[in-house]
């Protein structure tokens, strides 16, 4: 079974004896990843009693360069001879990391088969084929396709389904956004999306991930906003947390400004927030400071 990524060559060097190399074709997949071979090689005398020459299995070989595999006969040999090579397997690096992967493994045909369709899925979005519905933000428009808002989002799936305006329209208005932020959202549920722009646009992806309950958007957005949590984005944080019920990020939140000290570090921004805060938060940040005082 052949690799379309990944050319083989088969080369016979004849001197006093016969040496056969087996090497992938350079290029920079093969520079980067170099294919990892289980084969075996046997060379069949194609006159008189067709005398085979069997080299022994080879397993996960390395080839990276003409010299990793040489087999040298010294079996005299006349006459046209065949190179008989089978693969075993032949594996290459996996593009989510980890352990090598075979090209014949059950599943392989599948993941390709599905990044081809998510890159034409994005196709769809950024070259507006066959559009059928405009997303209205509050400074600009974006096509999209009814099925794909329907098949990733239970609300937009409603809102299509049911006896509602949105059935209807051929636009739907999402008001509180803009449309970077729009684009953004469209392109996580194309599966398009930078991370870059994941990073800048998160709070807005967060809080449409909410309301348009897209669960694995929401899981994302509280994963990222735990990791750089500091003095000037703690406040905002802890809001969101208790606004759109993400338990690792208020616990967090709260332990950076209590435990870690960093309450005392911006005092005023800390009395300003407690003016407009949720009562319930405000109780809850308490507590954990109550907590720990009586640490020390």
């Amino acid at each position: 079974m052949e690799n379309p990524r990944i050319a083989r060559h088969l080369a016979v060097e004849k001197n006093r004896t016969l040496s056969i190399k087996l090497y992938p074709e350079i290029s920079n997949l093969t520079r980067d990843n170099p294919p990892i071979a289980s084969f075996i090689i046997r060379v069949v005398s194609s006159v008189g009693d067709r005398k085979t020459l069997a080299h022994p299995e080879i397993t996960d070989k390395q080839l990276k360069n003409n010299d990793d595999f040489v087999w040298a006969i010294e079996v005299p040999l006349t006459g046209k001879f065949i190179i008989d090579v089978e693969f075993v397997d032949l594996k290459t690096a996996c593009p989510e990391g980890g352990e090598p992967c075979s090209i014949w493994a059950e599943g392989f045909l599948q993941k390709e088969s599905s990044a081809t369709a998510l890159a034409s899925l994005g196709r769809m979005l950024s070259e507006s084929i066959h559009t059928d519905i405009v997303i209205n933000a509050s400074d600009g428009s974006i096509g999209a396709h009814r099925a794909v808002l329907a098949v990733r989002s239970p609300v937009f799936r409603s809102m299509f389904s049911h006896d509602l305006k949105e059935k209807e329209l051929s636009a739907i208005n999402i008001s509180d956004m803009s449309i970077e932020a729009c684009q953004a959202f469209l392109n996580y549920i194309y599966g398009n999306i930078e991370n870059e722009e994941f990073l800048t646009h998160r709070l807005a992806l967060l809080r449409a991930a909410d309301k348009y309950d897209i669960l694995d958007l929401k899981e994302a957005c509280h994963d990222s906003l735990l990791e750089d949590i500091d003095t000037k984005n703690v406040l905002e944080r802890l809001q969101n947390a208790s606004l759109y019920q993400l338990p690792k990020l208020k616990t967090s939140c709260m332990r950076y400004l209590v435990k870690f000290g960093k309450i005392f570090d911006i005092r005023d921004d800390f009395n300003a927030f407690l003016q407009c805060a949720d009562r319930e938060l405000i109780a809850e940040i308490f507590h954990e400071v109550l907590a720990a005082w009586k640490g020390f």
